[in-house]
């Protein structure tokens, strides 16, 4: 199972693991995570056929990066034969809908034997975030079925999510965790999706989730370090010689080189 620093992870496609086109179309793309999806893209009387197809889609990979398998939510039917097969399975990590405790983080971990990415779905997992987040691998913030359970009118826009994916961010950042947005719908809205990128990056998020390869680029270009700040990084890394300082008009110390460090480390990956 390959190691994978999360933080420095910008795109995660989750897509359906009954859908055999859509895994072998994924081997190509440059998302830097693909889930394979057990859960709402799959119909009940397809999960038995998902569930061998993603572990064996795990097993074949998705050259060198990151693979995860979706399991179902806790208490579900196919909550049980998911976990099992994800124990057994090549994948380097498991993907929890809908986490409201950190018990059910805790113990789909233990049952997985692998980190688990923590969905953050509902009211209580937004409240249960700083609990749940020292337990898991990273957050996701699932914002199709927060706005949902927040009562939030469809088309509304993101305003009433803005306090929710702010303490996702915090409970991450406070867990040393990486943090990731929720998915765009809207498939043929270039410049929504790039704006919701531009925000989710403001946020403090580290990469997006997708629900289609055409989102990929948009999302790699704008979660990744653009050259202007390659190169402003390597000139402030040049430049600094320990304590606070001038640089370029602005004062500088030793919290701005380690965030300049962490640029050109992304940008390597």
């Amino acid at each position: 199972m390959a190691h994978h620093n999360l933080r420095h992870c910008r795109t995660i496609l989750f897509l359906p693991a009954s859908n055999p086109r859509a895994i072998e179309k994924a081997r190509q793309l440059p998302a830097d995570m693909v889930v394979l999806d057990l859960e709402d893209a799959v119909k009940p009387e397809d999960k038995d056929r998902a569930r061998a197809a993603a572990v064996e889609a795990a097993k074949e990979g998705f050259g060198g990066r990151a693979a995860a398998i979706r399991v179902n939510m806790q208490g579900s039917p196919w909550y049980g034969d998911d976990v099992v097969a994800v124990r057994h399975s090549a994948a380097d990590l498991a993907v929890l809908p809908k986490a409201e405790t950190m018990r059910q983080v805790h113990d789909t971990g233990m049952l997985v034997g692998r980190p688990v990415l923590a969905m953050i779905e509902t009211a209580r997992g937004v409240l249960a975030a700083p609990a749940i987040a020292p337990s898991a691998g990273a957050l996701i913030a699932g914002t199709n079925d927060l706005s949902a359970d927040l009562a939030i009118p469809p088309g509304s826009g993101r305003a009433g999510l803005a306090h929710s994916l702010q303490m996702v961010v915090l409970a991450a950042r406070a867990a040393g965790v990486a943090a990731f947005d929720g998915v765009y719908n809207k498939l043929e809205d270039d410049a929504g999706l790039a704006e919701q990128c531009r925000e989710g990056r403001a946020f403090g998020f580290d990469g997006k989730s997708l629900i289609h390869p055409s989102q990929i680029d948009a999302a790699n270009r704008i979660f990744g370090p653009s050259e202007e700040e390659i190169e402003a990084a390597l000139r402030l890394i040049a430049t600094a010689s320990g304590g606070a300082e001038r640089f370029e008009g602005a004062m500088i110390e030793t919290l701005h080189v380690e965030q300049a460090q962490a640029v050109l480390a992304k940008a390597r990956r």
